[in-house]
C-alpha cells in the first residue's frame, strides 16, 4: 500500500508540473489541443519531498491525540510534504466541494444553468444539529437558483444546499461518477448530509484520503477555456475565498490578508472523540505561487481549540518553508504538447 501511494503521489506531481507549465505559458489555442496525442510525455522530475518539514509536521500532529493526514504541494515547483496521506478520513462538509464541482460540470455541459431555479421543500432540510441558514430562514421551503445553492454550500457550509445540489447532480451516484472521472480512486460519496447527520457510522462512508482530496483541487489550476475541467471552477474558487467557514484552521496559520480559498469540515463528538476536523485549501503566496493543502484531523480526543491549532500550526510551518522569492528557473521540464496529451485523460 505504501509503494502504491508513493507511485500515485509521483503521478500526481507529474500532473501538477504539467499544469504549472500551462499556467506559466498561457492557454493553448483550441485548434492546437489534441485528444489523440501519441507522443509519450517527457520525463518530469520526481517530486521533492521535504523531509525536514515532514518531521516538523509529525511533531505538531501529536497534539491532536488522534490521526492526522496531510498532503500539500507547492504547485509551481512540485515540492511536496505529506503525513498519512493514504489513510481514509471522514470528509464531513469537505464533501460539499466535490458535490459543487459535479453540479458545475453539468452547468459546463449545458444541462443546467446558474440562474435555474430549484425547489427546496421542508423535507429537504437537514437535521437541526447540522448547519443550514437556508432552513433557519425559510421554514416552509424556498426556491433558489443553482448559483445561490452553490454559494450557500461552499461559503456558508449549508447542509441543506449541499443535499439539494447532490440531488441535482444525480444523487451520490452522480457525484461519485464525477469524482471517478478524474481517476482519483481515493474518495467515496455514499450519503447525504441528512443521512450521515442522523446516523453516526455513516459519516465514515463519505471518506477521502488527503492525497485523493488534493487531486480534486487540480481543476482549479487549469485556466478556463476549451479544456473541460477548467470551465466554471473560478466561481467555486471565488465562493471558497469568500468563505465564512471557520477561520481558526488554515487561515489562522497565515499572515493577515493572505488570499486563501478553502473548505472546512467538522464532525460531532461522541464519547469524547471528535470524528473530523478538516480544512482543504489553495493558498496564494506573495510571489504569486500557490500551495494546495489538505489537513484532516480524525477521531481526536483533543478539544476544538487544540485540533484547530494543529491545522493552523501545520499550515504555518508549510508557509514558512515555502514562502520565498520566486525563482525564474523553469523546473517543470514539460512542453505544451505534453499538457495537451495529459489532459486527454481527463
Amino acid at each position: 500500500m505504501v509503494v502504491q501511494n508513493m507511485q500515485k503521489g509521483i503521478r500526481t506531481a507529474i500532473f501538477l508540473l504539467v499544469v504549472a507549465a500551462q499556467v506559466g505559458c498561457g492557454s493553448t489555442p483550441a485548434g492546437n489541443q489534441s485528444n489523440n496525442a501519441t507522443t509519450p510525455p517527457a520525463v518530469s522530475p520526481t517530486p521533492a519531498t521535504d523531509i525536514e518539514l515532514q518531521k516538523q509536521i509529525s511533531e505538531i500532529a501529536k497534539d491532536a491525540n488522534g490521526k492526522v493526514g496531510v498532503y500539500a504541494v507547492l504547485i509551481e515547483t512540485g515540492e511536496t510534504v505529506s503525513l498519512n496521506a493514504g489513510e481514509r478520513y471522514a470528509m464531513q462538509s469537505v464533501v460539499k466541494l466535490p458535490i459543487s464541482m459535479a453540479v458545475m460540470s453539468q452547468v459546463n455541459a449545458g444541462k443546467l444553468t446558474l440562474d435555474q431555479k430549484v425547489k427546496i421543500a421542508k423535507n429537504d432540510f437537514v437535521p437541526s444539529n447540522m448547519r443550514s441558514p437556508i432552513r433557519d430562514s425559510n421554514q416552509n421551503g424556498v426556491d433558489l437558483t443553482v448559483e445561490e445553492l452553490l454559494r450557500a454550500a461552499i461559503s456558508e457550509s449549508d447542509g441543506t444546499a449541499a443535499d439539494v445540489l447532490q440531488r441535482v447532480a444525480g444523487g451520490a451516484k452522480g457525484v461519485q461518477t464525477y469524482i471517478d472521472s478524474f481517476g482519483i480512486g481515493e474518495m467515496t460519496v455514499k450519503h447525504t448530509h441528512k443521512e450521515f447527520g442522523q446516523k453516526w457510522e455513516l459519516q465514515y462512508e463519505n471518506w477521502a484520503t488527503p492525497m485523493g482530496t488534493f487531486n480534486l483541487l487540480m481543476p482549479f489550476f487549469v485556466k478556463p477555456g476549451p479544456i473541460r475541467i477548467g470551465n466554471g471552477m473560478d466561481l467555486i474558487r471565488k465562493f471558497m475565498t469568500e468563505s465564512n467557514n471557520p477561520a481558526g484552521r488554515i487561515v489562522a496559520g497565515l499572515p493577515k490578508g493572505t488570499v486563501v480559498a478553502h473548505k472546512t469540515g467538522t464532525g460531532g463528538t461522541r464519547d469524547g472523540i471528535t470524528s473530523a476536523t478538516n480544512d482543504v485549501g489553495i493558498i496564494t503566496l506573495p510571489n504569486g505561487d500557490h500551495i494546495a493543502i489538505v489537513v484532516f484531523v480524525g477521531d481526536s480526543s483533543a478539544d476544538l481549540a487544540t485540533r484547530e491549532a494543529v491545522i493552523a500550526r501545520i499550515t504555518k510551518a508549510i508557509w514558512d518553508r515555502w514562502n520565498r522569492p520566486k525563482s525564474s528557473e523553469n523546473t517543470s521540464g514539460v512542453t505544451q504538447a505534453n499538457f495537451s496529451e495529459r489532459h486527454s485523460l481527463y
